[in-house]
């Protein structure tokens, strides 16, 4: 699982390292570190790291580490992957179209975000919504292009994905 942890250590030579080698201890993979000496709290620093480590008991054996080495830790929690595609319908439709499909995905689909942008030159004549869409799941990615896909099919509406 992927994890993002922000820490304080006190502010002395060599405690950056020493607060980051127990993700080490517990075979974790650390994918970033951003290192504030700016932003200082009872003499210690910040430091927002994030890391790939195996699952809960080892996130908790580096807890326990970062305790007993006096690492105050602020947050933490996990980070997940999202899956982004675009799409882009062209046909005869009105935006309350494209909101009904996205109403109607969002009930059985996990979304992070989706952003919706509409073009035409006038209310009669073709029109182009272009669809940003941010998923949780390869899943529900799979699923979404299914489904719109289809409803588009359905319509006479020209479905292009991955623009």
């Amino acid at each position: 699982m992927m994890v993002n942890a922000q820490i304080y250590v006190k502010d002395l030579p060599g405690r950056l390292v020493e607060s980051l080698e127990p993700i080490s201890l517990v075979n974790g993979n650390i994918v970033g570190v951003v290192h504030d000496r700016e932003q200082i709290v009872n003499q210690r620093i910040c430091i927002d790291v994030t890391f790939e480590i195996k699952g809960n008991h080892e996130l908790d054996q580096l807890k326990d580490i970062w305790k007993s080495r006096d690492v105050l830790i602020a947050k933490i929690g996990s980070v997940y992957k999202t899956y982004t595609m675009e799409y882009m319908l062209v046909g005869k439709f009105k935006a309350s179209f494209v909101e009904s499909l996205i109403d109607k995905a969002s009930k059985a689909i996990h979304f992070e975000s989706v952003d919706v942008n509409y073009s035409s030159k006038n209310a009669s004549s073709a029109r182009t919504a272009m669809i940003s869409a941010e998923l949780i799941s390869e899943d529900d990615l799979k699923r979404f292009d299914a489904f719109l896909m289809n409803a588009c099919k359905k319509s006479k509406i020209v479905y292009i994905r991955g623009i």
